[in-house]
């Protein structure tokens, strides 16, 4: 039987305390020491949220868990066997989060629905540039002597058209950017923004983005309808050549068909930041010898797909950094604060995930 919640009869943040999981060094002065002295009796947990340790939480009321943590089902059970009553996801997405469970368990999930758009909006253009002006290629050279230019033709930004899948406020300020580029701007959404349109941006529908763009980026939500939106059929769609971008959530991507893609260059370059299985390697260092692995020649939990994908030279991935600006860390903090004080109160609640409404 799981624990129905009750809610607090203070709104004190003292009657909260929250397990902060997946705690990381980079986030320590931002982010854990100031939930830690805004809830006394909080703790920070340096291990990722899942059913084998969610019972590390007991003694607390409230989790606080990250974007590759694992609140599936049965994690969201055994939290609320514990005596948890909130999840405050400190990030946007909430893919990983079994709503369902958490509304049956009585537990309120939370989230930071914006932080820094213009922190992950940038990395999406830094990717696009480094692939285009081949800039790791160029730097590598150097540190090895060779100064030589062969190989590192990119191509003019100015006039290239960009298609943005997703114009939420991470979609539009690239669209702000590359415009200023001097690129014309795709872009296609089920909810198409003003703010868009009066920037610039054209709005066209998903097989027109597909067949005009010389770069794609996507800045959608994963779910049902997104999952694998890049996929063998869509790609066939493609431009030859053509760019693509992903900042937003890996499982928009079929990992295999793209590479397939990057085989034939169909697609000639991607960059990404996020990736399809990068649940138990990202935010890991898995560099490091160990007992189980001394002098290997691999990385410990080797990904053969993942290697595959960063060992070429026409692709950039980076380990899920494009928000790692100080400003969208702090600003992190302040929300999933927030979020948490509410809790405190017993709502309202601003930031509430909830169950999709049934059609």
């Amino acid at each position: 039987m799981k624990r129905a919640w009750r809610r607090f009869s203070s709104s004190s943040s003292s009657s909260v305390r929250v397990a902060v999981f997946s705690q990381r060094a980079y986030m320590m002065k931002t982010q854990v020491e100031p939930m830690l002295a805004e809830f006394p009796g909080s703790r920070g947990l340096p291990v990722r949220l899942s059913r084998e340790t969610a019972g590390l939480a007991e003694g607390c009321n409230a989790v606080c868990a990250f974007v590759n943590d694992d609140l599936s089902e049965s994690t969201v059970e055994r939290l609320a066997d514990v005596g948890i009553g909130c999840i405050a996801m400190r990030c946007a997405g909430y893919d990983r989060v079994d709503l369902e469970a958490a509304n049956r368990c009585g537990v309120i999930v939370t989230r930071v629905p914006a932080y820094s758009p213009y922190a992950v909006a940038e990395h999406s253009i830094a990717l696009c540039l480094t692939l285009n002006r081949q800039l790791i290629k160029a730097s590598e050279r150097v540190r090895g002597g060779n100064y030589t230019l062969s190989g590192l033709v990119g191509f003019d930004m100015f006039g290239k058209t960009v298609g943005l899948i997703g114009t939420g406020k991470i979609g539009r300020c690239a669209a702000s950017i590359y415009r200023g580029m001097g690129c014309k701007v795709i872009a296609f959404d089920s909810r198409p923004s003003k703010e868009a349109m009066a920037m610039g941006v054209e709005y066209v529908d998903f097989v027109d983005l597909l067949k005009e763009s010389q770069i794609i980026s996507l800045h959608c939500p994963l779910n049902e309808e997104t999952k694998h939106l890049v996929n063998k059929n869509t790609i066939k769609l493609m431009r030859d050549n053509v760019v693509l971008i992903n900042v937003s959530r890996g499982g928009l991507i079929n990992t295999l068909d793209v590479i397939d893609a990057l085989d034939s260059r169909k697609i000639g370059a991607l960059g990404i930041d996020v990736y399809e299985y990068e649940a138990n390697t990202f935010f890991e260092d898995l560099s490091v010898e160990t007992d189980e692995n001394p002098g290997a020649s691999l990385p410990r939990g080797w990904d053969k797909t993942l290697g595959s994908l960063a060992t070429r030279p026409n692709v950039v991935v980076t380990p899920h950094v494009a928000f790692l600006t100080a400003e969208a860390l702090s600003s992190i903090a302040q929300t999933t604060i927030l979020n948490l004080k509410e809790f405190a109160r017993g709502g309202p609640y601003t930031n509430q995930v909830l169950l999709p409404k049934a059609a």
